[in-house]
């Protein structure tokens, strides 16, 4: 008996018996036992690579910020010691480790740390650092869409066993933020906020073994960045709280994330246009938006993103799963990308492509749009929220999705036994396995033509 033979039996028949014969014994299955038996999921994820210290054949010279006249005690304005303490590093003809220790809390302003820098640096933070605690609180003449900001640094370690606090609640209650009462009303007013730590036009940077909670919007986001290892962290803000995404890469390279947890109010990990050879691996995230590559496209620009793995990690709880976004009116391309053993507990969207993202109830419908394809989704397996299909692939008239193969792919109501149809429109791939539930509504082949003006491939 064929495993479709199987699926159809137990989900067309309300009370169901499998009788198998093996070896010229009979076994019994009952209709849950075969559920079980059908949704098991892989081995746990493996831990993640050992992460590559930067060499240095020289010991440290190391910066303590109390001695450049930090205070650390929650209140006084510790952001010029800081400040010091890195200019003081940086010049150093020795790797600096700027040092932020443990038992003290660090109140700083909205400060950027520029480079280059003569050698390497760490930046230890094994205290606690906050920024002034809320909009009303921020000094004026400040920008109030960043906090801590590194700037062009080449060969930079930010670690410790400390707190990063963002003290985000006083920003997501700000009148114009989607708040949760009736149909999410927001009124007019200012809207800035600022992300915790960007790292801009910057390379070979680690981040390790940090704690961040509560960012006012993302908690990490990089910028025009190439060479970044991210591993060990661990990012925490409500769910409920508005766009504080965890790592938010953007025109960045040869990225790796590997063996963090996320759970926070908007995507764990979201990738932006100009990225490529990305690696996120060992990734427990959620609740959450998901892991998603997008939003791309945004009022008429190219967008080009290839060589994405997302593997061997957990999503739970979460609006979305594994997520492609695009705006209608875009340009460019998504390509090269792979799914790879990830296990869904209870998520609402746990694949999904939408070519039609839009914000408002407004956006108008344009024929270009950014091309979809090679997309690869394999061993996914779990629970999804039964208020939508367990995969949607909602892609653009003119510009389909293509090559999108699906194997392995066991997806189960986590209330229920019904399963929802996959919903498809203008999707071309394929099943290289029977997948749970099936996706018969995957095109075939490949689009007759697509217009060339509408296809700018990167």
């Amino acid at each position: 008996m064929t495993l479709f033979q199987i699926f159809l039996l137990v989900f067309l028949s309300p009370t169901f018996f499998c009788f198998l014969p093996i070896q010229g014994r009979v076994l019994t299955y009952t209709k849950q036992e075969l559920w079980n038996t059908m949704s098991q999921i892989s081995l746990p994820p493996s831990p993640p690579p050992e992460a590559v210290a930067p060499s240095s054949n020289n010991e440290h010279s190391v910066f303590d910020v109390r001695s450049f006249g930090a205070v650390g005690d929650g209140v006084s304005d510790d952001t010029q010691a800081f400040k010091m303490a890195w200019d003081a590093a940086c010049l150093e003809d020795k790797p600096g480790k700027i040092v932020a220790p443990k038992g003290y809390i660090f109140m700083i302003k909205s400060i950027i740390f520029t480079g280059p820098c003569k050698l390497d640096l760490i930046f230890e933070i094994d205290g606690t650092v906050m920024p002034p605690d809320g909009p009303d609180s921020w000094p004026r003449n400040e920008s109030k869409k960043q906090w801590l900001v590194f700037y062009r640094i080449n060969g930079l370690a930010m670690q410790g066993g400390g707190v990063i606090d963002g003290r985000g609640q006083k920003w997501w209650d700000l009148p114009c933020k989607p708040h949760k009462g009736i149909n999410g009303t927001t009124l007019p007013g200012p809207c800035d906020s600022p992300v915790a730590i960007r790292l801009f036009m910057s390379s070979n940077l680690t981040v390790r073994g940090l704690k961040i909670k509560n960012s006012p919007q993302f908690h990490f986001r990089f910028d025009g960045c190439q060479n970044v290892h991210i591993e060990n962290l661990i990012i925490k803000a409500p769910a409920q709280s508005p766009n504080t995404d965890g790592i938010h890469i953007e025109n960045s390279n040869n990225v790796q994330i590997y063996g963090s947890l996320i759970s926070n109010g908007d995507d764990c990990v979201s990738i932006g246009a100009g990225c490529y050879n990305v690696d996120i691996r060992n990734i427990t995230c959620g609740p959450s938006h998901g892991i998603s590559i997008g939003s791309l496209g945004i009022r008429n620009s190219r967008a080009c993103v290839s060589n994405i793995t997302v593997s061997d990690s957990i999503i739970k709880h979460s609006d979305n799963g594994v997520r492609i976004k695009t705006w209608q009116g875009g340009t460019g391309s998504v390509s090269k990308v792979t799914f790879n053993n990830i296990y869904m507990d209870t998520v609402r969207n746990p694949i999904i492509i939408d070519q039609y993202y839009c914000l408002t109830k407004n956006c108008l419908n344009q024929t270009s749009a950014v091309l979809i394809s090679d997309i690869a989704y394999t061993n996914i397996k779990g629970t999804y929220d039964v208020r939508s299909p367990a995969m949607q692939f909602a892609c653009s008239d003119s510009v389909p999705c293509t090559n999108l193969t699906l194997s392995e792919v066991e997806l189960f109501p986590a209330q229920g036994q019904i399963l929802a149809n996959p919903f498809c429109w203008k999707a071309y791939g394929t099943m290289q396995t029977l997948t749970i539930p099936p996706v018969f509504c995957l095109l075939e082949g490949s689009p007759e033509m697509m217009q060339i003006y509408d296809v700018d491939k990167c």
